[in-house]
């Protein structure tokens, strides 16, 4: 009976509802007055839904003279035709005449995931292979370009959602707004090494910021789902949520969360927040890399004691970058195979190739290179580098995807491309 002494109090609910609902509140005041420079939350959500439309944004290139515009047309095309592989061939391709009469359960699908498609050329480059070589296509992308650059640079921005709209994909984007920007005195290099524990932060008036920066990709492009870092952050989208703004969040392996019970902390915040429907704006939950599969399987039980099964996708990295963030070799596809069956609604994220192909390249991955500008990136010669290992990390993806097929787990692939 121990366990009573955890419930909360109708008395304290209570509290923090008038408190939250005080006009005197200075914090949600603030809040408030960031979302006001977009409208009302109709009226942002409508910006956004014009931004994000197909039709507009091929507009919106051509009006610009985009190169990338005939890149679409082309995607298209091969769309329509039926260039890309169907799940039923991919599928005789690996089991042969098993095939046919092989049952997948597609309430345990897991989504193919890769990061970070940094250029919109590489996602044809991609594409084109694909057709080539009868492999697949992610179902959901993760970028981590800077916003600011990606506007200036021919229409990236828009390209390549209009290119994950066309292939049925799911895109996040991953704002500036955060304490890399010399705001965290915490983060100086070497010389500041247990600073950096405490993870990138969002200092001061920096989650207001991110909040301003988050609506208005919202409502010039569209982007409705970015990367979260940050506790203040997280609570920031959970509020606009609530009010009715309708862009979604993916947190971070960056935040930490490496055990059940920051598992717990956060689910349970967002079932406090969720809208009179169940929904939430936590569409995506990356674990930390350091969660082995029985503790992954233990967070599924927690999100689905809580009724957020269907609703909170949790994103777990097979491969990582070969440098600079973890130690190698790192591949977790056996720890997939083991959990997936038991955990639905869990995606599986490509940040790197697998250790054995990485080991033999010239330049491997290094998630450092996330953060070079294109103009420096070309200066030095290494484009050509970081393609190669965009397309390891897309290698790795199709072997996930052929070890889940052997094991009768299905997936999902980028659905207007592939088909379900």
């Amino acid at each position: 009976m121990l366990q009573d002494r955890f419930t909360i109090q109708d008395s304290v609910l209570e509290e923090i509802n008038r408190f939250l609902g005080d006009p005197a509140n200075e914090v949600i005041a603030d809040l408030l007055r960031v979302v006001s420079k977009y409208g009302t939350p109709d009226e942002i959500n409508a910006k956004a839904a014009e931004a994000g439309n197909l039709s507009n944004m091929l507009y919106r290139l051509a009006n610009m003279d985009s190169p990338y515009l005939k890149d679409l047309e082309w995607l298209m095309r091969e769309r329509d035709r039926g260039a890309f592989t169907g799940i039923g061939e991919y599928r005789r391709k690996v089991l042969g005449d098993f095939a046919p009469g092989t049952f997948f359960d597609e309430s345990r699908a897991v989504t193919l995931e890769i990061s970070a498609l940094q250029y919109f050329p590489w996602l044809i480059e991609e594409a084109r292979q694909a057709i080539d070589k009868r492999e697949l296509m992610p179902g959901r992308f993760i970028r981590v370009r800077k916003m600011k650059e990606q506007e200036r640079d021919d229409g990236d921005i828009t390209a390549v959602h209009a290119a994950a709209r066309i292939m049925g994909a799911s895109l996040v984007e991953t704002l500036d707004t955060k304490g890399t920007d010399g705001s965290n005195v915490h983060l100086g290099g070497p010389d500041t090494i247990t600073g950096y524990f405490g993870g990138i932060g969002q200092p001061n008036g920096h989650p207001l910021m991110w909040a301003d920066e988050a609506l208005y990709y919202y409502t010039k492009y569209g982007v409705g789902e970015i990367l979260n870092i940050n506790p203040g952050t997280v609570f920031l989208g959970y509020l606009m949520f609530r009010l009715g703004i309708d862009i979604r969040f993916k947190i971070s392996v960056f935040m930490g969360n490496d055990n059940p019970y920051a598992v717990l902390w956060t689910l349970m915040m967002a079932r406090l927040f969720a809208r009179e429907d169940g929904s939430t704006p936590l569409i995506g939950f990356n674990l930390s890399n350091s969660v082995d599969a029985a503790n992954l399987a233990i967070c599924g039980r927690v999100r689905r004691q809580l009724g957020l099964e269907d609703k909170v996708r949790i994103e777990h990295h097979i491969t990582e970058t070969y440098k600079s963030i973890v130690r190698q070799p790192y591949c977790r596809r056996d720890d997939l195979l083991e959990v997936a069956r038991e955990i639905p609604n869990i995606s599986a994220k490509h940040e790197g190739g697998d250790p054995e192909a990485e080991m033999t390249m010239d330049h491997p991955s290094d998630i450092l290179d996330y953060f070079r500008d294109k103009s420096e990136v070309l200066a030095s010669g290494d484009m050509p580098k970081l393609l190669a290992n965009y397309l390891g990390k897309h290698a790795a993806v199709n072997r996930t995807a052929e070890s889940l097929t052997k094991q009768h787990i299905p997936f999902i692939a980028a659905p207007l491309l592939h088909g379900r």
